[in-house]
């Protein structure tokens, strides 16, 4: 399954929190599954996001395509630069998982 097809169906069946602040702080919590970040999310951004990842064990995938692409995935007419997924629902994110790190 392609990763949007991924992404598509963990946001209409399970739960996600949208936009660098909200993931940063389930990162602090420690409660997502797994994090994306657009390809074209700013640096530093992606470096909090990716250091957080790392101390609360949570893998991060490298979204091939922009925040406007991943903005269309999740139905939303806004750019997003990361979400995390807090619970797949019935998505496959292993998949996601072992694609690599962003």
């Amino acid at each position: 399954m392609e990763d949007t097809e991924i992404i598509k169906r963990v946001v209409e069946n399970g739960e996600v929190k949208i936009g660098s602040r909200s993931v940063s702080k389930e990162l602090n919590k420690g409660k997502p599954k797994l994090v994306v970040v657009s390809s074209n999310c700013p640096r530093s951004i992606k470096e909090e996001i990716e250091g957080k990842a790392k101390a609360a064990k949570t893998p991060v995938y490298g979204y091939t395509g922009t925040s406007l692409e991943l903005g269309e995935v999740c139905r939303k007419p806004f750019p997003i630069s990361a979400m995390a997924v807090v619970s797949p629902g019935d998505a496959n994110i292993a998949q996601l998982v072992k694609g690599g790190k962003a």
